[in-house]
C-alpha cells in the first residue's frame, strides 16, 4: 500500500511521541489535582508543570494559564472578558476574518443591548485595516480588541505588536487568538502587549480536546463553566490531567523546534513556483506578505474544491478547503471574501500545509495528482461552459 501523504497540519499535527509516552503515564496516575492526599498531589505536581511550560511557550505568566477543553473554548471564555483599565467594556472590535469560535460567539453578544460589536475590514492580501482600527479607537470608551496572530486558511500573520500597542495605548484590552500562529513563529504575549491568548494542544503534537487560555494579571472573566473552583474558579471541572500534561511537553517541544519549522517556508515556495508552473492561471493568495511558513492557499478558476479534495483523497493526499472545523461541508470561505477574492475562485480552494515530515516529494506528489484532476476536469468545463 502506497504510504499516503499528510498536507493538513493547520487542521491538527499528528501526536508527538514524547506526547504520547508522557500521556499513558500520567494516565496510571489515578490522581485528582484537587485532591490533598499524596495521589492528587502528585497529580497537582505534574499539572503544574504543564501550566509552567505553556506560560514559558508564549511569554505569559503560569497564574493565568486556564486550562480548557480545546481551542474553541478557550475563545468564548476568553469573551466574557467584562472589564479593561479604562472601565467596563462596551465595545468588542474584531477583524472580519476570525475564526467562527470567535465570530459566532460574537454573533450572540451583539444582541445585548450594552455591548456593540464592529468589524474591522483587511486589504486583499489579508491584513487588517489599522486605519480602521484607529479610528474605532478615537472612541474613548473601553473595548476588546480581537484579532487572530495568523488566519488559519490563508497563514497571513497580522501585525499584533503594533496592535498590541495601539490597544494598550487606549486602555483598552487585546484578545488574540494564537491557536494556528503559536508553535510556528515566535511569541510573546509581553513583547506584544496581548492581554488574553488562546491555545490548542492538538495544533501543535498535543491531544484534540485539550486547550488554554492566557490571561494577564488582573483580568476579570466570568466563567462559562461553572460547579467548581477549578482553575481558580475560572473553568470548573476536574482537569483533563494527561491532556494538559501532554499539551505542556508539545509546548515545550515546539519551542525547541520553532528555528527548523521556520524552514518550511522553502517547501512552501517550492510548491508555489510549481503550482504557477503547471496552471498558469491559478491563483496564490497573500502571497506578497508574511504568512506562516508552513501555510499556502490557492485556488483555480471554476473549479470545484470538494471535488479536487476527494481526487486527492484517492490519489493518497490530505488536504483541506481551509478551516476543518467546517470542511465536512464545503462552503465559501467568508475569510477570502472579506478579502474581495473573485467569485468564481471562491469554490475551487485549497489549503496546503506542511509538516516538518513532508519532502520534496510530497509536492511531486500533489502536482501530478492536480494535473491529473485538472486534465480530467477540463472537458467537462468546456462543456458547461457551451450550454
Amino acid at each position: 500500500m502506497t504510504q499516503r501523504v499528510y498536507l493538513d497540519h493547520n487542521a491538527t499535527v499528528p501526536i508527538r511521541p514524547e506526547v504520547l509516552d508522557t500521556m499513558s503515564e500520567v494516565l496510571q496516575i489515578g490522581g485528582n489535582a484537587s485532591s490533598v492526599h499524596a495521589e492528587g498531589r502528585k497529580a497537582r505536581q505534574f499539572l503544574e508543570v504543564a501550566r509552567d511550560n505553556i506560560a514559558i511557550f508564549v511569554d505569559g505568566e503560569a497564574g493565568g494559564v486556564i486550562f480548557t477543553g480545546g481551542g474553541t473554548e478557550a475563545c468564548n471564555l476568553a469573551l466574557q472578558t467584562r472589564k479593561a483599565p479604562a472601565g467596563n467594556i462596551t465595545r468588542i472590535i474584531v477583524s472580519s476574518i476570525e475564526h467562527a469560535a470567535v465570530l459566532a460567539p460574537l454573533d450572540d453578544l451583539a444582541e445585548y443591548p450594552n455591548i456593540t460589536v464592529s468589524h474591522l475590514p483587511v486589504s486583499e492580501q489579508g491584513i487588517v485595516d489599522l486605519n480602521a482600527l484607529s479610528l474605532a479607537l478615537e472612541d474613548p470608551s473601553p473595548a476588546l480588541v480581537v484579532v487572530m496572530a495568523a488566519n488559519n486558511e490563508t497563514g497571513v500573520v497580522q501585525p499584533i505588536g503594533e496592535i498590541g500597542a495601539m490597544v494598550k495605548a487606549h486602555g483598552s484590552l487585546f484578545f488574540c487568538d494564537a491557536i494556528q500562529a503559536a508553535g510556528k513563529i515566535p511569541f510573546s504575549m509581553k513583547d506584544m502587549n496581548i492581554d488574553i491568548l488562546s491555545l490548542s494542544a492538538h495544533k501543535i503534537g498535543g491531544a484534540a480536546g485539550v486547550g488554554a487560555l492566557v490571561v494577564r494579571d488582573g483580568i476579570v472573566l466570568n466563567p462559562l463553566i461553572r460547579g467548581g473552583g477549578q482553575e481558580l474558579r475560572r473553568r470548573a471541572g476536574t482537569e483533563n490531567l494527561a491532556g494538559c500534561v501532554g499539551f505542556g511537553v508539545a509546548a515545550r517541544l515546539a519551542m525547541q523546534g520553532l528555528s527548523s519549522y521556520a524552514n518550511l517556508s522553502t517547501l512552501r515556495d517550492d510548491l508555489e513556483r510549481q503550482l504557477v508552473a503547471a496552471f498558469p492561471e491559478i491563483s496564490v493568495f497573500a502571497e506578497s506578505v508574511e504568512r506562516l511558513p508552513n501555510t499556502s492557499c490557492f485556488a483555480l478558476p471554476d473549479m470545484r474544491a470538494e471535488t479536487m479534495i476527494m481526487t486527492l483523497d484517492l490519489a493518497g493526499i490530505a488536504v483541506s478547503s481551509g478551516a476543518a472545523c467546517s470542511s465536512g461541508k464545503v462552503t465559501r470561505s467568508h475569510v477570502l471574501e472579506a478579502m474581495g477574492v473573485q467569485q468564481n475562485l471562491l469554490e475551487g480552494t485549497i489549503r496546503i500545509s506542511f509538516g516538518q515530515s513532508n519532502t520534496a516529494s510530497d509536492i511531486n506528489h500533489l502536482i501530478s495528482a492536480l494535473k491529473g484532476h485538472v486534465d480530467l476536469s477540463q472537458p467537462q468545463l468546456q462543456s458547461a461552459n457551451r450550454m
